[in-house]
């Protein structure tokens, strides 16, 4: 059985870096997103602010478990630009941005290793100002029961902390609730053992900011 992620790092918003060397100029954003749109957007919104610059280079990493990844060299030589600034984003230990490093050549070809090490410090400068924000995973499901039950469930839902997302109290009870989504399965365990009750799991995980 998969480990149930309960929290995930990501950044609470842009953060900016700048790195120089030979006389080309390393500009570095790291910008949180959610989906890949986002992050494409973001790289083409950059691109044009940065029309005359040589290389657009980027990485994204995605997803609560930051298994979706993404890079791009932008013309600089294969696995000069676009790895270095994932491996900044592995090495923080964020998911859910983007990093988009914008180039001025300065002149001076760095080399293979000079690349490598120019990407790399200038999104590490830019991941070194951001503020890290921790986002709790939650899961969502919804508990339907009778006027009779009413106590019982109630005081479960708060002595769970569960969050009451929708609720309705028509013929019969109805509540949509979230919590942690390592805790939910076991509410979910201790309503389902309720006599009367009938439970739902929700399709999508939902974050949350502690």
């Amino acid at each position: 059985m998969s480990e149930v992620i309960a929290s995930y790092w990501s950044l609470e918003e842009t953060a900016e870096g700048l790195y120089s060397e030979l006389r080309s100029k390393f500009i570095a954003y790291v910008i949180p997103v959610r989906t890949e749109e986002e992050a494409l957007a973001e790289v083409a919104r950059l691109r044009q602010k940065y029309y005359d610059a040589r290389h657009v280079c980027w990485a994204y990493r995605l997803g609560i478990d930051g298994e979706t990844t993404r890079s791009n060299d932008d013309g600089e030589p294969s696995g000069t630009a676009g790895k270095p600034i994932l491996g900044q984003l592995l090495s923080a230990n964020v998911t859910e941005v983007v990093a988009v490093v914008i180039r001025y050549f300065g002149g001076v070809k760095l080399g293979t290793s000079g690349l490598i090490e120019a990407y790399r410090e200038a999104t590490r400068e830019a991941l070194s100002t951001a503020k890290k924000v921790e986002r709790i995973v939650e899961r969502a499901f919804t508990v339907a029961f009778g006027y009779e039950l009413m106590g019982e469930i109630m005081r479960l839902v708060k002595d769970w902390d569960a969050r009451v997302l929708e609720q309705e109290f028509l013929e019969s009870c109805r509540l949509s609730l979230s919590l942690r989504a390592d805790e939910a399965p076991k509410l979910f365990g201790r309503l389902e053992q309720i006599y009367g009750t009938t439970l739902a799991w929700s399709d999508e995980e939902q974050s949350a900011e502690v």
